[in-house]
């Protein structure tokens, strides 16, 4: 085969893997351009004054570090890497149910990223990744329209996949798959295609809306034109509140199939966990005014929203509580993904915890566009997300490669990223709560020491984030030969050779267990007819 062939055969492959695969190479690539701001973002804020950067170019920093980060990295993350990979495998099918609407799916987030990288090479975007109006239809000269258009097509991208992996549960189990047999890393993307159907289109529209504004100043969202600029606040978080959990709901599926192998047992109330699964789906359409608390809203709307805000809290918690009660006697090891899952759960309690601070109206008033926003942002976002999309990687990397990783190098890599994450974002809690706004580029004497530690922890991040795609490249060639299942895992993607040859199974395979039921040997798991 020469080399045009086997680069068209990516490029025109229908093959959900394959697929799986462009998506990994394009968010990685996303992940680094992001982590590229962030890096000058925390180079300025290691001195009060701003003597790096003008405050306009600092604008441009944040917002693209957030535009790439959210839209190009955290979102398509798990569910178009991990999710496209094995949900199929994980129910018995031998792909998606419509392989070109996935690699449509792919195309359309590469031509989305396109048009972000072109406005960030041209000269930026300054809106701050929220694109709050009126500056952003009125009085912005930066490049919002192509920003705009970029995150407006990348939304079809994740319309798509969330349609598919819909249609593909409902319509291509194998035999004996019911729905109370199938893994949680199922459900979790089950309930986030829901949101990615119903929601995305609204971000979309608010997309459209804003192009309008800025180029016909028709009056939508400008006050001097009869607009409201609060429509926008409330047509964006609709959508950006619930895309909370597009990015986070597929981390506690990645979770909950890690806290069951290391332990070696079945996920405690498999019933809630799922269930909880589509419950936060729902109520998370329900609590986007709290991010209006500020904004003018009424107090009767702000109380209810602040209710629902708590509400919302409780599926999230039956998950945490259920993986720790599963753990709870059993036989934990302490392999890389398990490190990755407990280093989840104690960043995400936090990011929730401090969230029910940020939803009780008189505490949010005080922190609002202050650092301790930032902060919780990011213990969910980024300790939450990222720590299991790491942790999922790991797991799966044998299956995917058929290639073992460096165990003693990944640990260490999992630790470091734990620690870097934790000196990095913590001290920002503490600058929020003192009054340290966020945005800023200059900054009081007084906040130095806590803005240095959460610089020197970026730094010791970085190193964190490197070893992976080292060791990962490393291993494809050096690493140890894995076998079809080295972590003795019950899944059915764990029953076909590694990496799983171009159309899953040799024959359909026949369920006749529930999930995670390790009271059987391994590899009984499954019959073949």
């Amino acid at each position: 085969m020469n080399a045009s062939y086997g680069i068209k055969s990516w490029l025109f492959t229908k093959d959900h893997k394959r697929i799986a695969l462009l998506y990994l190479a394009t968010i990685t690539f996303f992940f680094f351009i992001g982590g590229i701001f962030a890096t000058l973002i925390r180079i300025e804020l290691l001195t009060p004054k701003g003597d790096l950067v003008s405050s306009d170019t600092y604008n441009k920093l944040f917002t693209m570090h957030g535009v790439i980060m959210v839209f190009f990295f955290l979102i398509p993350s798990i569910p178009a890497t991990l999710g496209n990979f094995f949900i199929p495998m994980m129910i018995g099918a031998r792909d998606l149910a419509f392989p070109r609407i996935n690699l449509l799916s792919w195309y359309l987030l590469v031509i989305g990223g396109l048009f972000a990288i072109f406005a960030m090479v041209a000269g930026g975007v300054d809106t701050g990744w929220t694109f709050y109006t009126p500056y952003s239809t009125s009085y912005s000269n930066t490049w919002v329209i192509a920003t705009a258009l970029g995150i407006f097509i990348a939304g079809f991208s994740s319309i798509l996949t969330g349609l598919n992996f819909i249609v593909t549960v409902h319509t291509m189990r194998a035999p004996g798959m019911t729905w109370f047999r199938l893994p949680l890393m199922v459900w979790s993307n089950y309930a986030t295609s829901l949101i990615q159907v119903l929601g995305t289109p609204v971000l979309a529209i608010t997309m459209v809306l804003v192009f309008c504004e800025r180029t016909f100043h028709i009056g939508i969202f400008d006050p001097a034109l009869g607009g409201d600029p609060v429509l926008f606040q409330h047509l964006f978080w609709f959508y950006s509140h619930p895309a909370v959990y597009i990015m986070v709901l597929p981390g506690m599926g990645v979770i909950s199939e890690l806290i069951s192998v290391y332990s070696r047992k079945a996920v405690f109330g498999y019933g809630f966990v799922a269930f909880s699964s589509v419950a936060i789906a729902v109520l998370g359409f329900l609590v986007w005014g709290h991010h209006l608390f500020v904004s003018g809203q009424s107090l009767y709307a702000g109380m209810v929203f602040s209710f629902l805000s708590y509400f919302v809290a409780i599926p999230s918690a039956i998950k945490v509580f259920n993986w720790t009660a599963t753990l709870y006697k059993g036989s934990i090891s302490f392999a890389t993904p398990m490190l990755y899952a407990f280093g989840f759960i104690g960043l995400f309690t936090i990011g929730g915890l401090t969230g029910l601070f940020v939803a009780a109206l008189g505490i949010d008033v005080h922190v609002t566009d202050t650092y301790f926003v930032i902060a919780h942002f990011h213990y969910i976002m980024v300790g939450g997300t990222l720590m299991a999309y790491l942790g999922g990687l790991h797991y799966w990397w044998p299956k995917i490669t058929g290639r073992m990783y460096p165990e003693g190098w990944a640990k260490l890599s999992a630790l470091i990223i734990f620690l870097g994450f934790n000196l990095t974002f913590f001290p920002q809690f503490i600058l929020g709560y003192l009054g340290m706004p966020r945005r800023y580029h200059a900054y009081s004497d007084e906040f130095q020491v806590l803005h240095v530690l959460s610089t020197a922890g970026a730094s010791v991040l970085a190193v964190g984030y490197l070893l992976p795609a080292i060791y990962f490249v490393w291993s494809l060639r050096y690493g140890q030969v894995a076998g079809a299942n080295p972590w003795k895992a019950t899944g059915l993607e764990w029953q076909t050779p590694s990496p799983p040859p171009p159309h899953n199974f040799e024959e359909t395979p026949v369920v006749t267990h529930d999930a995670y039921d390790y009271s059987t040997t391994v590899g009984e798991v499954i019959e073949v007819g």
